[in-house]
């Protein structure tokens, strides 16, 4: 396999470097020497549409647990915390998107990453369990965007 795999969120294709792992809660991570980049897959991005703001809750540094709050994001479609995808110590976040995070719009799986963590990662999934895990939820999240409509 060499290509990305690709899961459809309706007739839109959100697509998965194989490259990466992947956290449940729909961030990716990439192995970069002694620690894990982390930004949003296409899947979030789908969902939250347009971020405009962004803003982190602690500094580099900290030790963190897995799912602690670490930040905040507001987009067109949401306002959401941030929680880590692993647990490590946080080594740093990409300080361009606090003032422009139009980034994780354009170019999620490259300049829109969010932080790194030095970490195993060893709770991540590769991407055809993220694949997976994604069909689970769809259903779900298809119930939410249609109730979100309808208001």
């Amino acid at each position: 396999m060499s290509g990305p795999l690709v899961f459809m969120m309706g007739k839109f294709a959100a697509e998965f470097p194989i490259d990466r792992k992947y956290a449940k809660n729909h961030m990716w991570g990439e192995q970069r020497d002694d620690c894990i980049r982390f930004g949003f897959t296409a899947y979030a991005v789908r969902l939250l549409q347009d971020v405009y703001f962004l803003d982190w809750a602690i500094d580099a540094g900290v030790d963190l647990a897995e799912r602690q709050e670490i930040g905040s994001i507001e987009s067109k479609k949401a306002e959401s915390s941030l929680y880590a995808p692993v647990a490590g110590r946080l080594v740093r976040f990409n300080e361009e998107l606090l003032s422009d995070p139009s980034a994780i719009n354009l170019d999620k799986y490259g300049a829109g990453w969010l932080f790194e963590i030095a970490g195993p990662g060893d709770t991540l999934l590769g991407p055809s369990g993220y694949i997976e895990h994604l069909t689970g939820v769809w259903e779900i999240a298809q119930r939410t965007i249609k109730g979100q409509m309808n208001e």
